[in-house]
């Protein structure tokens, strides 16, 4: 048995919810392909470019159901970016979908995750959750689990790379078909402390660390989540837990945690911060600014602590009426699951939080916040590119890449100042201004050190984060994971060799 780098006899199933793009109908009726949201196609996009892959997702759309249909169910190669994938849909029962990510993973899985709950008041868990579990989230994982094992049948010892919090429990049922599989996960968002958990049945969350137990390998973001995760494993479930190994022996086997900090690809972003569409951005962002220039640029979550932010800078400005009319705070907010009703009604608060700022505070030429509520690539990064100073006070956060991004190709020596709940924070923590993200006063305070900084300081603590950034690619973060599954395909041949 030889490493799997490389080495076609490892074939590669990535596995995720969303996959790579997504099609869809154009207004006059033209199918068209759009890349997928988020992160993780560009932090995958060597992975599956390098190497022979398959890639399973949920059909998103009606039209991705067509054309699976089309495709009599089988794999559909498609090109995004440059990048050739081949695709693999799976449809499920439209209801029990809907039930899986609107009842389950978002908001009960995700709202556990990023400490969203108020305890005093919700969840409240009914039959209709409970439903929503076996019939919703346990239902698609196993449509998934079923086309992973279908897709594996007659390959030795494959390798399955799942994705995120939407597939708990498939693993476990890939493992029961495929003792043999190498099962790795990749956990994207925090994996907080074990009493957040408590918050679930307790058959609900036998059941999630069971199915995440049938992994070999479950990556996160920090080592502080890798140890969160164990010590759920030990207090929850009573399990043995090496915390030096960072492992957990279980009736299945062994179970690897570790850390693997995602990276920003930095040459395609300064790439992009070169286009004519960023530098038509670029002309309404100078022709607007004031003398500093407070960023955010974040999807309107609550887990992202936008009206703390907002109201810091109200506290900020009203302890500091030297710098009225001298500073602006541009707001780019991403529109996040309006369907969800705790979204939408978060999203009316920041608007109405907005008014009153800019009515306590604001001129007949001069309004504090400028809020932008819409997702327009170019236009963040015209932003990134000119802010003095960049909010990131997220409750919790996985990681934030914005955090990593704006840095990157900023031309005024800007200032971050960064939640410490934040996955960034642990690789970036020297080179910024740490806050608490409950502690108005002290983000106050913060904005008010950051605007009057020294040149030198400034120059000092931007040169670090590009330093930091630069060091690590996407590529690392992939290379960093297929080095610990080489190291466990080795364990494995010599575990089998010396039971011959």
């Amino acid at each position: 048995m030889s490493t799997f780098d490389g080495n076609e006899t490892h074939p590669l199933i990535i596995v995720s919810n969303r996959g790579p793009a997504q099609f869809d109908r154009d207004e006059d009726g033209n199918r068209k392909l759009t890349r997928g949201g988020g992160g993780l196609v560009a932090a995958l996009s060597g992975l599956a470019a390098d190497r022979d892959t398959l890639w399973i997702a949920s059909a998103m759309t009606a039209e991705d159901t067509a054309v699976s249909e089309e495709n009599d169910f089988k794999p559909i190669n498609i090109e995004v970016d440059g990048v050739d994938y081949k695709v693999l849909l799976v449809e499920s029962d439209p209801w029990a979908y809907d039930q899986f990510y609107n009842v389950i993973a978002n908001p009960i899985l995700w709202f556990i995750q990023h400490y969203l709950w108020d305890l005093s008041n919700a969840p409240d868990i009914r039959e209709a959750e409970l439903q929503a579990w076996d019939q919703g989230y346990q239902a698609v994982n196993r449509d998934i689990a079923d086309c992973v094992i279908k897709q594996i049948e007659g390959l030795d010892e494959p390798l399955v790379m799942l994705h995120d919090y939407h597939l708990y429990t498939a693993p476990a049922m890939i493992r029961e078909a495929r003792p043999d599989a190498l099962i790795h996960h990749f956990v994207h968002i925090p994996w907080s402390q074990p009493d957040s958990w408590r918050v679930l049945p307790t058959r609900i969350r036998e059941d999630l660390f069971a199915g995440m137990l049938g992994n070999d390998i479950i990556g996160f973001h920090t080592s502080t989540y890798c140890r969160n995760f164990l010590s759920c494993c030990k207090r929850l479930m009573g399990y043995q837990v090496d915390y030096d190994e960072l492992s957990v022996t279980h009736p299945g086997g062994k179970t690897l945690a570790r850390a693997y900090p995602l990276s920003i690809d930095s040459k395609r972003l300064h790439r992009t911060a070169k286009t004519p569409e960023v530098a038509l951005a670029e002309e309404d962002v100078l022709a607007r600014r004031r003398e500093h220039l407070i960023l955010r640029v974040d999807r309107a979550d609550l887990s992202k602590n936008i009206l703390r932010g907002f109201t810091s800078f109200d506290t900020f400005l009203s302890q500091n009426p030297e710098f009225r009319e001298k500073v602006t705070f541009i707001a780019h907010l991403q529109p996040s699951r309006q369907d969800v009703p705790e979204y939408a009604e978060y999203l009316e608060r920041i608007e109405a939080l907005v008014a009153v700022v800019n009515h306590r505070h604001g001129t007949t030429d001069w309004m504090p916040i400028d809020l932008r509520v819409y997702e327009n690539f170019p236009e963040a990064v015209a932003r990134y590119k000119h802010f003095d100073l960049l909010m990131v006070n997220a409750i919790f956060d996985g990681m934030n890449l914005v955090a990593k991004e704006a840095p990157a190709i900023n031309l005024r020596d800007g200032v971050v100042m960064l939640s410490e709940n934040t996955g960034s924070h642990e690789e970036l923590e020297e080179h910024v201004l740490t806050v608490n993200p409950f502690d108005i006063q002290d983000q106050a305070d913060t904005i008010y050190r950051a605007l009057t900084m020294s040149p030198e300081e400034r120059l000092r603590r931007a040169e670090g984060l590009r330093e930091v950034i630069e060091s690590r690619t996407p590529g690392d973060w992939i290379d960093d994971q297929i080095a610990d599954i080489d190291l466990l395909i080795a364990r494995r041949s010599r575990e089998a060799l010396a039971a011959e």
